[in-house]
């Protein structure tokens, strides 16, 4: 029987919750593979080793920064070399996993991972080399959740970003921008901007509540800069339609600005101008509960 990796976020390694979700899964005679990243570069080593091994599945035990690193060195194999991925939610926020139905309880996501259907999904790639499997978020919402202190995070989970933002109101600054698809066009001063392959980013805010992992088009969401305090709060806390935020649908999408903005992709920060958001159809496949919202 081919194995199942489950590559471990070495933070998280002795929750017991884990240990015993593992040993019973072995217990019932599955072969799954434990191993626990320690510094850069364990990740992409143990996948190297999981695909040699021709896994049946590669179960990322993470938030959405793992599952980030894993995208990225996994879209470094052929095609026909990727193995299906899974997520056992492990982060503070672990937005893609809880836009896609994916059970918290370590047991219930392992079970998930080794039994659901493996789907081919869309995956976002920046300037053609930064891959993202939920969403690129740059502005205000970008800077909370790069400094939103570990502390807080630990003990308010996903509630910390909207708590911290809160608490640095005196930093709202816009970025003033340009954004373009082939038949749109859009400059002015945004507060917030998602590109959403995934519908949720920044500790469970619906930036993209519209977005789908299948459908090969990118979901775009603009918080402009009129009215800024009562647009940032109208747009966390409201599910109506706001004059100030502006949605649109591309398979690509370009910004660019004068100043160096940062994005923050699944967690991880890219800076520059200019930004090519473009989506990959079918780049991977992943086990996600049926159904799943995020499935068109």
């Amino acid at each position: 029987m081919a194995p199942t990796f489950l590559i471990l976020n070495g933070k998280k390694a002795s929750e017991p919750t884990i240990r015993d979700a593992v040993t019973q899964l072995r217990d019932e005679g599955i072969n799954l593979q434990v191993r626990v990243t320690w510094e850069l570069g364990d990740c992409h080593r143990f996948i190297t080793e999981a695909i040699a091994a021709h896994c049946s599945t590669l179960i990322i035990g993470g938030g959405d920064g793992s599952l980030n690193e894993a995208v990225n060195s996994v879209m470094q194999f052929s095609e026909d070399q990727r193995p299906p991925l899974a997520v056992l939610p492990l982060g503070t926020a672990n937005d893609f996993a809880t836009s896609a139905g994916v059970p918290q309880q370590p047991e219930a996501a392992l079970r998930l991972a080794l039994t659901a259907t493996a789907h081919p999904i869309d995956l976002a790639c920046v300037n053609q080399q930064h891959y993202f499997i939920n969403m690129a978020t740059g502005g205000f919402g970008t800077r909370i959740t790069t400094e939103t202190p570990e502390k807080l995070k630990s003990a308010l989970g996903g509630a910390s970003y909207f708590l911290h933002g809160l608490l640095r109101m005196d930093r709202l600054k816009p970025d003033s921008c340009t954004i373009t698809s082939e038949q749109w066009q859009w400059q002015g001063d945004a507060l917030v901007i998602a590109v959403g392959n995934g519908r949720i980013a920044g500790g469970g805010q619906r930036l993209c509540p519209a977005a789908l992992i299948n459908d090969q088009q990118l979901a775009l969401t603009i918080i402009t800069a009129q009215e800024i305090l009562p647009s940032l709060l109208h747009a966390l806390t409201s599910e109506d339609e706001n004059p100030n935020i502006i949605n649109q649908r591309a398979s690509e999408f370009i910004l660019t600005s004068e100043h160096t903005m940062t994005f923050n992709l699944d967690g991880e920060p890219y800076s520059g101008t200019r930004f090519h958001f473009n989506v990959l159809g079918e780049a991977i496949r992943f086990r996600l509960p049926s159904p799943c919202p995020l499935l068109g």
